[in-house]
């Protein structure tokens, strides 16, 4: 799995105006099962992105094609992390412990 922190590199302005452009590509991306959830840090400097685990090189492929990444509003660090534990609710989604 992964946590992909956004940090805004442009101002507030910019990065509400491709706000709708970066909504449809969460939904796309929910559709497709790549994203577990999302949403924007209280402090509104940046927000996050939970990941399902995926080869890494896909991941980086799906940022590539985020409209705040495509217009440089955005820088992001990803972390990868192999859950050993979630609550019952979200074992499904845990390929660490399915099966």
């Amino acid at each position: 799995m992964y946590v992909v922190l956004f940090e805004y590199s442009a101002p507030l302005e910019e990065v509400d105006y491709v706000l709708p452009d970066h909504a449809e590509w969460l939904a796309r991306h929910y559709a497709k099962g790549h994203f577990i959830a999302s949403g924007r840090q209280p402090s509104n400097d940046g927000h996050v992105i939970l990941a399902r685990a995926m080869p890494r090189g896909l991941l980086d492929a799906v940022l590539a094609t985020d409209p705040f990444a495509m217009n440089h509003l955005v820088r992001h660090q990803v972390l990868e992390f192999r859950a050993t534990r979630t609550a019952p609710g979200l074992c499904r989604i845990n390929e660490a412990l399915a099966g």
